[in-house]
């Protein structure tokens, strides 16, 4: 069962307006990635579901993270259909993204009032989208679809939409400045912030502080604009 409310994943996520995403088949270090973007001051994480036992790690990142990260929120992304997020709902996840619009999944959530951000790429979609229960919107692939301008485009006639873009954002100052100033609510970020090292190792002190960075650009860009 969900840790927080729909309405409490929205507010967090806009908060701090950085959602890290990242998968991978080994616990350990799915924890160390995690434990890194917490101590750089994040409190949204999107786990992938994009392996072969996911769920057993999501499980497990479930409970380890109840007990050891105070305030984190823990999602799962990458979900298709309604079982799946049926699935992950039992498990414990907070809010469910999706890559597409699927009228089922939104059922399934809504029923548990479970946070749902599915994948948009018009606008006609993401009225749909908050026909259906929607809050928040995703963007993918963002930059494909047309980035910040896109963005900037969605909120001239509908400014109550709520959206993350997830795909073409990175860390860097200019980009983060763009995307904020377009209207978003938050944006998922994965390769570009879950980064390694020379070896080919992820860089958990990177990661960290690329996160803080990260966030502070975002305060900055809105401190800015008020």
């Amino acid at each position: 069962m969900a840790q927080y409310t729909r309405i409490e994943v929205a507010q967090v996520m806009g908060n701090t307006g950085i959602v890290p995403l990242f998968y991978h088949q080994d616990i350990e270090i799915a924890k160390k990635v995690i434990q890194a973007c917490y101590d750089g001051g994040a409190r949204v994480f999107e786990f992938t579901n994009r392996g072969d036992h996911a769920a057993d790690i999501f499980t497990e990142l479930s409970k380890w993270i109840a007990k050891e990260l105070p305030g984190m929120i823990l999602g799962i992304g990458s979900i298709v259909d309604a079982g799946t997020a049926s699935l992950y709902i039992q498990k414990g996840a907070n809010f469910i993204v999706s890559p597409i619009l699927n009228a089922e999944i939104a059922k399934v959530c809504n029923r548990r009032k479970i946070a749902w951000l599915p994948g948009c790429g018009t606008l006609t979609e993401i009225n749909y989208a908050e026909e259906l229960g929607a809050e928040i919107v995703k963007i993918f692939p963002a930059a494909q679809v047309g980035g910040a301008d896109f963005i900037k485009g969605i909120k001239a006639p509908c400014p109550w939409t709520s959206i993350m873009p997830s795909g073409g954002v990175t860390p860097e100052k200019k980009n983060l400045i763009d995307w904020f100033n377009a209207g978003v609510h938050c944006v998922g970020m994965g390769s570009k912030l879950i980064v390694k090292d020379t070896q080919g190792n992820y860089d958990y002190a990177k990661i960290t502080e690329l996160t803080k960075n990260s966030l502070q650009i975002v305060e900055y860009v809105r401190k800015d604009n008020l």
